[in-house]
Parts: C-alpha cells; structure tokens; sequence
C-alpha cells in the first residue's frame, strides 16, 4: 500500500519535472511526511471540447477519495488507495478510472517490514532522485449538507493505486504504488483514453518500479514529526 510519502519540492520544480500549463488551488509547504487526509498536489489533463486541445494543470486536492454517492467525507480516509487489479471493477473507483485519472508527485514513500521485532520503517525512493509520478484518480463530491452557493460545496479528493510488489520492494511490503513512467504519463492522463479495456491494457504496460529501499527512523510513525531528517538511513 502507500499510507504515507514526501513531497517537499516546489511547485516550480513539479511545473518542469511534468509539463504543467497552468496551477490551480493553494500551493502546499514542503512535506517529509505526507499522511491521508492531508492536502497533495495532482497532476490532471482536461480537454477543450472547441479546440480539442489538452491542458495539463497542478491542483491541490485532498488525499483519499470521496465517492459522488458517499453521505460523508469521511469515507475518503478509508480509500487513499485502490488496488489496479480491481479499481475497473469497484464502485468506488471504476467511474473515475476510465475519466479522472491523475499524477500524484512524490520524492519517495514510506512503507512497514514486519518483523518478529516488530514494525521496521523503510523510505523507498529512486536511486537519481528524480520526481515519482504515482498513478492516481480523482473525483468530485458534494458536501449535501452545504448550500449550493458555498465555496466549500464541491470538494476534490485522490486515491493512489498500488500493485504487487515484486523483487527488492516485496521483501519490505506486498504491495507498491502504481508508478507512471515519464513515457507513459502522457496517455495516463489523456481524458480521451475511455474505454476500460484501453485504460486494463495502460495498467498492464506500467512496468514494476525500481527504487531503493533504506531503513529510517521510527520518528514517521507519528504525523507530528516533518522534516529532512525523516528520510536519512538509521543502521538495521
């Protein structure tokens, strides 16, 4: 799974890293320990239906995804992530997965080995240090108990997909972001990519990430602790 992960680059830097038009919403502080719930940035393209052209655009949404048809927000805190084997299927996601898929940047995430010892924390990241673009959807969701004219009616929430997790990453945890590559991204986030057996074969193209797994302090179990020295390697 992904339940926690770094974004602490600017937004300059997102703008360049993924051909970026144009920047939406309120622009985030530096994060080393970003947790569900909590605000992120997507990347999104729309289409202009005079021009038929495509803009990319940066927005800030908030991470776990609300269904149109949920009665609470609170529902988004069990769904931060959908699994790619099934996300075509599930009510929750099949909707936005076919219309509503996205980029979420990140440096690296953080995942838990258990042990007989107990729960080791590990930051997984690539060895370059170039920007991660995980595979996400987002939706839409009207708060019922808002009025139609309240800027906080309409609120914006993501999910992150995941995978088996293969080679070097399975020993740390089963399952792993879905990781967009830089010559994928592009039809990822095409709106005009519809049909589920197009968007089934995109998923099956992605090829299994290659990060580094390092062992980190247990200080990013709390949501309290941010900062740099988060990610720096602790002996096993």
């Amino acid at each position: 799974m992904c339940g926690r992960f770094v974004m602490a680059r600017a937004t300059a830097d997102l703008v360049s890293a993924f051909g970026v038009d144009d920047v939406a919403g309120p622009d985030l502080r530096p994060s080393w320990n970003v947790a569900p719930t909590q605000q992120v940035r997507i990347v999104l393209e729309r289409v202009n239906e005079e021009t038929g052209e495509l803009t990319r655009r940066l927005e800030t949404v908030r991470w776990g995804l609300v269904p149109v048809w949920a009665k609470s927000r609170s529902v988004g805190s069990r769904m931060i992530n959908a699994r790619s084997e099934t996300v075509l299927e599930k009510p929750a996601f099949r909707s936005a997965a076919v219309k509503r898929r996205a980029l979420v940047p990140a440096e690296g995430y953080y995942e838990w080995q258990k042990t007989d010892g107990g729960k080791i924390p590990h930051y997984l990241h690539p060895d370059d240090g170039t920007l991660l673009g995980f595979a996400g959807l987002y939706e839409f969701w009207a708060d019922p108990e808002l009025p139609e004219d309240h800027e906080d009616k309409w609120l914006m929430t993501c999910t992150i997909l995941t995978r088996p997790a293969q080679d070097a990453l399975g020993h740390v945890h089963d399952r792993t972001p879905v990781i967009v590559p830089a010559g994928l991204q592009a039809d990822w986030l095409d709106p005009r990519l519809t049909g589920k057996a197009d968007v089934r074969s995109l998923l099956d193209e992605i090829p299994e990430p290659h990060l580094v797994p390092r062992v980190v302090s247990d200080r990013v179990n709390s949501v309290r602790n941010n900062g740099p020295e988060l990610i720096e390697p602790v002996g096993c």
